[in-house]
């Protein structure tokens, strides 16, 4: 009998065999199999949406929270958005064999930095069957093998997506190892990316809950990109429009609440609170979403639940959200850096120096002027995708599409230089 082990290993080594096809494969050909694997997408959607069928029994079963079971569930739109999405990064530029910079030395040689692939990926998710399709295509365009192990909630769903990325590969020639998923649901699986499988591993990215991506990083024995929590909030100026930041802050909160680029906390200066502050709060409110707040926002409308201190640091991914009364700019910066994940925060306001203010000095991957934290997507930074946000600062940061899923090395060419 196989164990896991040994089955692992053989996934690293077949990947690792398939990333060497892909770092020299042509632009063409890894285009062809993304588009092949759109097509398969959009003539396999009966199946796909059969298999997601059972993933959602098993959940219902378990009665996860209804923001879980949004994350899990695919529809028709989905699919088709899935098929785009692969549609897209074809159409991106190719990054691998980019020329990044180049010179000439005074004794003749000339060197290149040059984009190359990383090599094997492993992505460890939890239950948004759309990242198969996204992680898969973003690093065949950048030239690497993929390992997937999706969460066992997601497990039927994610293995009719595969299905269909890998016929795409048969149909372009390319190893159809290029990318795999770990056939079962065994959580020993985990454990045995997070050793790197012999060596095979280059890169973990943890794409789920705070406890995976804490676990991810805390025992990974490879490079890792993650973010741990997606805390992000929305500053309300004193001289924002009172008409754009409601609405902002309504898109902000409640277009998808399950998403890591959803506000958690509104920041409303008090010397805007007079205009913003009960509009926000009951707008909200009549939404669905559930207010918790400081005395200010409690006495601007009797709905809004008190706010603990937990509340401040907690990323709800629900339509939960909290709103506190700040003393301007400074107070506000002062309270994303003590409580806030380095991932989205997002400021409406018309003054321009306020505004450049908040966007230099808040230290965060992504920082937005007079826009909703939603757009915390790859997809919608022109990437085509994403494989994830990433909150650390050594070689990417922010959206990771197939750019930030290279690396680089120098070229150097001579005419029979020696060093003295």
């Amino acid at each position: 009998m196989t164990t896991n082990r040994e089955l692992m290993l053989t996934l690293g080594r077949a990947a690792r065999e398939a990333a060497k096809v892909l770092a020299l494969a042509p632009t063409k050909q890894k285009n062809d199999a993304l588009m092949a694997m759109a097509s398969k997408i959009r003539r396999s959607a009966a199946d796909i949406l059969s298999e997601n069928a059972r993933d959602l029994e098993n959940a219902k079963t378990k009665e996860l929270k209804s923001s879980f079971v949004d994350r899990l569930t695919l529809n028709e739109s989905r699919l088709e958005a899935m098929a785009r999405g692969l549609e897209e990064v074809a159409a991106l530029p190719d990054p691998v064999g980019k020329v990044m910079s180049k010179w000439t030395r005074p004794n003749g040689l000339e060197i290149s930095r040059v984009r190359v692939p990383i090599g094997v990926i492993g992505i460890i998710y939890e239950s948004r069957p759309n990242v198969t399709a996204d992680a898969g295509g973003l690093c065949l365009k950048s030239g690497n093998a993929a390992i997937l192990r999706g969460g066992t909630d997601g497990f039927h769903s994610s293995g009719a997506i595969i299905a269909c990325l890998q016929r795409g590969l048969d149909i372009a020639g390319l190893p159809r190892t290029a990318i795999q998923m770990v056939p079962n649901a065994d959580r020993d699986c985990v454990g045995l990316m997070l050793e790197g499988l012999g060596g095979t591993l280059d890169l973990i990215v943890p794409r789920g809950g705070k406890s995976l991506v804490a676990r991810v990083q805390a025992d990974a024995r490879v490079p890792v990109f993650s973010h741990l929590e997606g805390i992000c909030h929305v500053y309300v100026d004193k001289a924002a429009d009172p008409g754009m930041a409601r609405t902002i802050c309504l898109n902000a909160k409640m277009r998808r609440t399950g998403v890591c680029g959803s506000a958690e906390t509104i920041l409303i200066d008090r010397a805007a609170a007079e205009a913003n502050l009960k509009p926000i709060v009951s707008t909200l409110i009549d939404a669905g979403c559930e207010v918790r707040g400081d005395k200010a926002t409690q006495a601007a409308d009797t709905r809004v639940k008190p706010a603990t201190e937990e509340d401040w640091s907690t990323e709800y991914l629900d339509a939960i959200i909290s709103v506190k009364v700040v003393d301007g700019v400074d107070a506000a910066m002062a309270h994303i850096a003590r409580y806030g994940s380095k991932h989205t925060d997002s400021i409406i306001t018309g003054d321009a120096a306020t505004a450049e203010r908040f966007l230099n000095e808040v230290d965060s991957a992504i920082v937005l002027h007079n826009a909703s934290t939603q757009f915390a997507d790859g997809g919608e930074f022109g990437f085509g995708a994403e494989i994830g946000i990433a909150t650390g600062k050594l070689h990417a940061r922010g959206p990771v599409g197939v750019e930030q899923l290279t690396t680089f090395k120098y070229l150097v060419r001579g005419t029979g230089q020696t060093r003295p």
